[in-house]
């Protein structure tokens, strides 16, 4: 697998604090983005590596291990586990190489700069004596994906270009913001013929619309005017996939809530059902109220202080 120097992704240094790989990553995140390098897959592969070396210079274990083992960070557990095998082989059984120099791995001084060299001979091509090759899962990749809630009302099918290769995926109705689908297989290709790793899409939802969302239920604040509030009527209003009237009961409150059943979100993955829209009403007072519309209203309100 290809070796991505990180730090130089984000161009920094090794002694970058993790303020700085934040601000470098906002700026170049920004600079890259696919929204603003359409058909640009030069600018995609670079947003896409600026994504990976975030993801592990921004997490202090992930960051230990690659300044220790570079592009063999992801395999670290594994070449201690393989070091103290090793030591104790040597130990018990002699030489398990045959005689082949270990760069002295018992006795610790094997060079930072070897490790892929370890990781060649420990776990790479045939090996003397049948020596079982080691297969490695290949690195996962990680995808921000953003959308309108307007895009997610209806499952959709859309091309997605990542690291030079075209995926197209299915995104089903209902998905929420911050949800994370895995597409198995469109990571990073394996080491020695093991499985390829798998591609992490995480999606950011942006609420282009007037209704607020909390899973599968919305929610949205309609105005009513103060003669309909006290009289009743019947008013129109927007729900997310049309108009629909609505019968409003004589005397209604400010702050009055109607559940509209099955107008609210698709359920993800759950085909033909929805969740329910919540109607807040809130009165509203006239403006540019006319002289004889004073009048009127000093009437009534003498004749509610009256009680008649």
């Amino acid at each position: 697998m290809e070796f991505i120097d990180y730090y130089k992704v984000l161009g920094l240094g090794k002694n970058a604090t993790k303020s700085d790989i934040k601000k470098a990553y906002r700026k170049l995140a920004r600079k890259f983005h696919p929204d603003l390098n359409p058909n640009d897959p030069a600018a995609q592969k670079k947003f896409q590596q600026i994504n990976e070396a975030h993801e592990v210079l921004n997490d202090p274990e992930k960051r230990k291990k690659y300044d220790k083992y570079g592009k063999d960070w992801q395999h670290a557990e594994e070449f201690e586990k393989a070091r103290s095998q090793q030591q104790y082989q040597q130990q018990y059984s002699g030489d398990p190489f045959g005689g082949r120099s270990t760069g002295g791995f018992g006795g610790g001084n094997y060079e930072e700069g070897d490790f892929s060299d370890f990781f060649e001979s420990m776990f790479g091509g045939a090996a003397r004596g049948g020596r079982r090759t080691t297969r490695f899962r290949g690195q996962d990749f990680n995808a921000e994906l953003k959308l309108n809630l307007t895009d997610v009302y209806r499952s959709q099918k859309q091309t997605l270009t990542i690291n030079g290769k075209n995926i197209r995926l299915t995104i089903p109705a209902g998905v929420e913001n911050g949800q994370t689908i895995k597409i198995k297989g469109h990571g990073a290709p394996g080491v020695n013929g093991g499985p390829a790793g798998d591609l992490f899409i995480t999606f950011a939802i942006i609420n282009n619309t007037s209704f607020k969302r909390e899973g599968k239920d919305l929610f949205k604040d309609v105005d009513l005017d103060m003669y309909t509030a006290a009289l009743g009527g019947e008013i129109t209003v927007d729900t997310f996939d049309g108009k629909v009237k609505l019968t409003v009961k004589p005397e209604t409150q400010t702050g009055t809530k109607v559940k509209l059943k099955g107008k609210g979100f698709p359920v993800y993955k759950k085909e033909g059902h929805f969740g329910d829209l919540y109607i807040t009403y809130r009165v509203t007072v006239p403006e540019n109220i006319s002289a004889r519309e004073k009048e009127l209203l000093k009437e009534l309100q003498k004749m509610r202080k009256h009680g008649s």
